[in-house]
């Protein structure tokens, strides 16, 4: 969440670069709310200096034997009083908390305003697209002969948008999720394997709630309220909530396989069939914690460490610095990997690197420490380090020969026990 005091200061101009990002916010009620919250708590800390005042002239009058009825009556109205603003203002800090908590994170200086992705900034491009001397496939078309997903025994199991990896599908998806857990290590980060259902409270720090409620699935019963994860930065963000880090053990870095879950549109048209959008997909997160002062220096190593892993493969792709009203909600500042794939004639995100400040440590009250110095809030920066389910379409879609085999790039062929190349299967 966004600093109360700091929107206190400066409300006109932190007003303006959040509606860059959403501009139907307005701060006017967020600041009515802690207007009428900091009088009440004010006449409240008045009428417990009367009742004390009351209480001691009480206690003064019964050691002289004198009566204390009527004091002890109006002592009792003060209790009563207190008692009822106590009752609203807990529910006007509930309400400011929900108000706070549904204001996403500033915009840094210098991020392009507008609402239009069309307006990203493209910073870097890595190799040239692929031009070909034959009509080319799409993963959909090449899987028919390949056999490495098998889409209608998934939409069996569980619906449309829940793909099963068959054969050397399984062991290639394997062998990049290996691969990129290499780079990442051998980059510095550590590795954690996490829970994937996490508790409200973990979805509420990383920004998932109240916001996204829509798009998670969850388990509610009698036992259990537990959120799938849409990514493990929740659980890795969650991983340190209420934690004060020493200065000297930051940054710290963290790299972390998980499936992913999310309710995306199943059927968003005939371009985004097979593995482009699903509700369940692979992923490696890089996560960190750092000083504020570390943050963008680690935020351009792990940009570094995503972009490694597809210069290995030998992938084109182009880097997007994100507009203000294209970022995530917890973001302040986001680039967007991604790589072109022929078959869909378009360019998809295979990783987005944000720096969420000081954002999601508010939220999940992470701090760090500097000496003996009072505790200050840490950063938290996340990046996929990448989601496979588009890296996989790029790969095949790119690397696709005119007599139907697919080359493996050099880099997966130790995890493969030196396969070269995907060839089609007899039906």
């Amino acid at each position: 969440m966004l600093d109360l005091k700091w929107i206190r200061k400066d409300a006109a101009n932190i007003e303006q670069r959040l509606k860059t990002k959403d501009p139907e916010i307005q701060l006017s009620f967020v600041l009515s709310l802690d207007e009428r919250i900091r009088v009440i708590k004010v006449n409240v800390e008045e009428l417990k200096a009367s009742r004390n005042a009351l209480s001691k002239e009480i206690g003064e009058k019964k050691r002289k034997g004198q009566d204390t009825q009527e004091l002890m009556q109006e002592v009792s109205g003060f209790g009563d009083r207190i008692a009822i603003l106590d009752q609203e203002l807990a529910q006007l800090e509930q309400e400011l908390h929900s108000k706070l908590a549904s204001i996403p994170n500033l915009p840094m200086e210098g991020i392009k305003a507008s609402m239009d992705p069309k307006d990203n900034v493209c910073i870097k491009t890595f190799g040239e697209k692929r031009t070909f001397s034959f009509a080319p496939k799409n993963h959909v078309e090449l899987n028919e002969s390949l056999q490495l997903f098998d889409f209608s025994r998934g939409a069996k199991l569980s619906g449309s948008g829940w793909p099963v990896y068959q054969n050397l599908g399984a062991r290639l998806e394997w062998a990049l999720l290996n691969y990129m857990i290499d780079t990442h290590l051998e980059n510095g980060f550590e590795m954690r394997m996490v829970p994937h259902l996490v508790r409200p409270e973990a979805m509420f720090g990383s920004g998932q709630l109240p916001k996204f409620e829509k798009q998670l699935f969850q388990i509610r019963d009698e036992d259990y309220h537990l959120y799938l994860i849409p990514t493990s930065e929740v659980a890795l963000n969650g991983l340190h909530s209420d934690e004060i880090f020493a200065e000297e053990n930051l940054p710290k870095k963290y790299v972390c396989y998980s499936p992913c879950f999310r309710r995306e549109a199943g059927a968003a048209g005939s371009q985004e069939r097979g593995l482009i959008r699903v509700h369940q997909f692979n992923k490696v997160e890089m996560f960190a914690f750092t000083t504020p002062d570390q943050s963008e220096k680690v935020f351009e190593e792990m940009l570094r460490s995503a972009e490694q892993i597809l210069q290995g493969l030998n992938i084109h792709y182009r880097n997007m610095l994100l507009v203000t009203g294209d970022m995530s909600f917890a973001a302040a500042k986001t680039v967007d990997v991604e790589v072109w794939l022929p078959g869909q004639n378009r360019y998809y995100e295979v990783s987005s690197v944000s720096n969420c400040t000081d954002y999601q440590a508010r939220r999940s009250q992470i701090r760090f420490r500097r000496k003996e110095e009072k505790p200050e809030l840490v950063h938290t920066l996340n990046g996929s380090g990448l989601a496979t389910s588009r890296l996989m379409v790029s790969l095949l879609e790119n690397n696709q020969q005119e007599d139907g085999t697919v080359l493996i790039p050099i880099v997966l062929h130790k995890y493969l026990n030196g396969i070269k190349e995907l060839k089609p299967q007899g039906k």
